[in-house]
């Protein structure tokens, strides 16, 4: 069977950078099940897959235009530590938190932590960073009516309700 729309598609996968650091991989985990067509994995992979069938293996640079982005440096700002009120003493460099901005809830990194402030990153970790991807096809299957009408995978590799 084919990746196409609306298909369930189980790969295997090892992401680097161009320096060739692994930064994140199916080994160990499992592979990795989504739904095709419908935005679950980043457009230019999803792009890639398009058409290729069970047992296939290829590799993809997806460039950040169809990754994650470009790394935008207006993603960065500095909160006064007061805004945090009472949580500022859990918050810590390196972890991730949920703030409320005029266009919604947004994921943020905490960057540093001065006296005064915390600087805090809107950028997806891997803005602006090209993706090769090493890729190994291991299942195509028909999705489920419900897993399209949900929009992702149920079961075994992905979403449960």
């Amino acid at each position: 069977m084919t990746a196409a729309a609306n298909k369930v598609v189980v790969l295997d996968y090892k992401l680097t950078n161009d320096e060739g650091e692994v930064l994140d991989q199916s080994e160990g985990r499992g592979p990795l099940s989504y739904l095709h067509g419908h935005g679950n994995i980043i457009p230019g992979l999803e792009r890639e897959v398009e058409g290729k069938n069970v047992g296939e293996s290829f590799q993809v640079t997806v460039l950040p235009t169809d990754g994650y982005g470009e790394y935008d440096a207006n993603m960065i700002s500095e909160v006064p530590k007061t805004e945090f009120g009472d949580r500022v003493d859990e918050i810590t460099e390196g972890m991730q938190l949920q703030i409320q901005t005029e266009e919604g809830l947004m994921l943020v990194q905490v960057e540093e932590i001065k006296d005064d402030a915390i600087t805090l990153n809107g950028n997806h970790p891997l803005a602006g960073i090209n993706l090769h991807f090493d890729i190994t096809i291991v299942e195509v299957r028909e999705a489920t009516a419900e897993e399209i009408e949900h929009g992702h995978v149920h079961g075994e590799g992905g979403h449960h309700h």
